[in-house]
C-alpha cells in the first residue's frame, strides 16, 4: 500500500525545525476556485475581463498588487483599494463559510503544534484568514499571523516570513515553509528558509 499524502508530508519535514510557516489559501484549504471566482466577479461587473489562470499564476500576491498587474497585462483601470473592499465582501459571504480543508496539511499542522512553533503567513487580509483558521479548527494552535498590510512588501518579497520568524523568535534557517504557489516559495527562499510544495510533494 502506498504512502498517504499525510506521510509524504512528514516524511519530507523531518529536521531540525524550530518553526512551520504555512500559507492559508490553498495550503491550508482548497479554497483558490473561489477566490478566483469572486475576482471575475468583481471585474466583470466592470466591465473587465480577464484569464482566470493570472490568479493561480499570481497565488500568494496581495489582492491589490494582484490587481495592479490585471491592469498592467489588460490596460484597465481597476482601483485596487475597491475592488479589495468588493472581492472581500463577495468572497465573505458567499464562499468563505463554505470552504473545505485540504486534510493532510491540516492534519500536520495539528500533528506538530507544540513540537515546533506554528505560524500562517498569508497574502490574504488578516479578518479573513482569521475566519479561516476558526473554520478549521485552527485558530489555537496558530501562535503568529502575518497578513496583507503586516509588512510593507509580500510575496514574493521574504518580508511576510522574516515578521514571522521575527516575532517567533526563530532563525530564518531553522524556519520551514509551505506553499502551494510559486511566488510563496520565491518569498521562502528569498528568506533563507526551507520549503515544502505542497501539492507537488517537492522540498527545498
Amino acid at each position: 500500500m502506498g504512502q498517504s499524502n499525510f506521510e509524504k508530508l512528514s516524511n519530507l519535514t523531518q529536521g531540525d525545525y524550530q518553526a512551520f510557516l504555512y500559507d492559508c489559501d490553498g495550503t491550508l484549504t482548497d479554497n483558490m476556485p473561489m477566490h478566483t471566482k469572486s475576482y471575475v466577479e468583481v471585474a466583470a461587473e466592470q466591465g473587465v475581463v480577464f484569464d482566470p489562470g493570472i490568479i493561480d499564476e499570481l497565488a500568494g500576491w496581495p489582492i491589490m498588487q494582484v490587481v495592479e498587474e490585471i491592469n498592467r497585462r489588460y490596460q484597465s483601470s481597476l482601483v485596487p483599494e475597491d475592488f479589495k473592499a468588493r472581492k472581500a465582501q463577495i468572497y465573505n459571504t458567499r464562499y468563505l463559510d463554505h470552504i473545505k480543508p485540504i486534510d493532510y496539511v491540516v492534519a500536520h499542522l495539528k500533528a506538530n503544534a507544540g513540537r515546533v512553533r506554528i505560524g500562517v503567513v498569508s497574502g490574504g487580509d488578516k479578518v479573513t484568514i482569521s475566519r479561516t483558521l476558526e473554520i478549521l479548527g485552527l485558530s489555537d494552535l496558530v501562535e503568529v499571523l502575518v497578513c496583507s498590510g503586516d509588512t510593507e512588501r509580500g510575496k514574493p518579497y521574504p518580508d511576510p516570513f522574516l515578521k514571522a520568524a521575527e516575532l517567533l523568535d526563530v532563525a530564518p534557517d531553522k524556519c520551514l515553509v509551505f506553499e502551494d504557489g510559486v511566488p510563496g516559495v520565491e518569498a521562502a527562499k528569498a528568506a533563507g528558509m526551507h520549503w515544502v510544495r505542497i501539492d507537488q510533494f517537492k522540498f527545498g
